[in-house]
């Protein structure tokens, strides 16, 4: 990708409130606790022809088929192999039609719902323009670490668009 061209910056800012921390490899990431139906055990999940890689396929769960996505291959971080404190956080998403959709996502490791205050929030840093931070709403202080809260909708939304 040419650095010269600037990328999109994030698109909604964090807010204060209780958000389900996760981890990503070694990272910690979080989103906001409402948007979370549920958590799950990695299931059989049925790949879905021409969907780019981070998109694993979907799943039935209780008569719904709900898509998901793979968060580590959507950030580029390194694949490993699915352990068994890899799970599935099912979120309510926004639908191009409008309303609700269910939306699937496989993280690592459900740590904990943390509740972060206003002073415990920051926007994402400049890393420069070469850094895509589309999918951050902003960073959480929590003693010596740093927690990154992400804006799901931003990251369905890319889902649904064209390459």
């Amino acid at each position: 990708m040419d650095a010269h061209i600037p990328l999109p910056a994030a698109t909604a800012a964090a807010l204060p409130g209780k958000y389900l921390a996760f981890t990503l490899g070694r990272e910690s990431y979080a989103v906001p606790v409402l948007a979370v139906r549920e958590i799950i055990r990695l299931c059989p999940i049925t790949p879905v022809a021409s969907m780019p890689a981070h998109v694993r396929g979907v799943i039935n769960l209780r008569g719904r088929v709900i898509p998901v996505v793979d968060l580590r291959i959507r950030f580029g971080l390194t694949d490993v192999v699915d352990h068994d404190r890899a799970c599935i956080v099912v979120m309510q998403v926004g639908a191009a039609v409008g309303g609700s959709r269910p939306y699937g996502v496989i993280v690592d490791g459900v740590d904990e719902v943390a509740a972060y205050a206003a002073d415990d929030l920051v926007p994402p840093p400049d890393f420069g323009t070469a850094i895509d931070t589309r999918f951050m709403t902003g960073m959480a202080r929590r003693g010596a670490g740093v927690t990154t809260l992400l804006d799901l909708e931003a990251i369905a939304r890319a889902d649904r668009e064209p390459a």
